[in-house]
């Protein structure tokens, strides 16, 4: 039997219901996602919820209404649900790791999907990157058959945790990873803000696989104006845009 959200404010939950399908939208949008690919969700932790795109429902067909709604351990809220998202156990997982992401998207978009796929971080070549990833976009570890026969989606998040623990990466400092072989998954404090992370990091991954193209021994920008460009838009010393 599933659970009711009879003390859920039905505004605040219709709210996030259209702040997701629009994200869901955005991607598509953005040219990110073909036929049913990818993903965004949002996260209320005062509510006990997590909203997420239904499981391959076409992007043009989609509505708000359709938007999954779970508890924060993924089980289902809603009489009638669609299906969620079949990687909702990695957004359960990095919400459950990192406290102040609000919102999460997965995407196989072209570009970072290459870096994927080549098993390697994107290195920080210059200041578009250095804008919104404060140091390397980096890539997990191979998944092991283990992990991937018990529990798929789940260790997908417990990879790219892993990663972020082993290497004390910030998660809201680097908004974002490469899954190996797979693709990536970016977040933010908002669920708007992870889509945007999502179109800077294909653009950074398009712009580092020319740059590479182009000069195979290029260095990477150096940290005083790695340090310049982020901390202009970042911190509480950030001057970038209109406050």
């Amino acid at each position: 039997m599933l659970k009711i959200l009879d003390e859920v404010d039905s505004k605040v939950l219709t709210d996030m219901k259209y702040r997701v399908w629009q994200a869901n939208l955005a991607l598509a949008k953005a040219n990110l996602v073909v036929l049913t690919w990818g993903n965004a969700s949002e996260i209320n932790r005062d509510l006990g919820i997590i909203v997420i795109k239904p499981s391959g429902v076409p992007y043009e067909a989609m509505t708000a209404d359709q938007m999954v709604v779970t508890d924060l351990a993924g089980n289902l809220l809603e009489e009638g649900s669609l299906n969620p998202s079949s990687d909702l156990p990695t957004h359960v997982y990095l919400y459950q790791q990192f406290k102040g992401v609000n919102g999460i998207v997965h995407t196989h978009s072209k570009y970072a999907v290459m870096w994927a796929q080549s098993g390697r971080d994107i290195p920080p070549y210059g200041t578009t990157h250095a804008d919104t990833f404060y140091g390397p976009i980096p890539c997990t570890r191979q998944l092991t058959e283990d992990e991937v026969v018990t529990a798929y989606e789940r260790d997908t998040g417990k990879v790219i945790v892993e990663r972020f623990i082993n290497d004390q990466i910030d998660p809201l400092a680097v908004p974002g990873i490469l899954t190996i072989g797979h693709g990536p998954f970016t977040w933010g404090v908002t669920v708007e803000k992870a889509v945007e992370n999502a179109i800077v990091l294909d653009e950074v991954a398009h712009m580092a696989l020319f740059t590479e193209m182009l000069n195979d021994h290029r260095d990477v920008l150096p940290n005083y104006l790695l340090d310049k460009h982020y901390f202009r838009k970042h911190g509480k010393h950030a001057y970038y845009g209109q406050g």
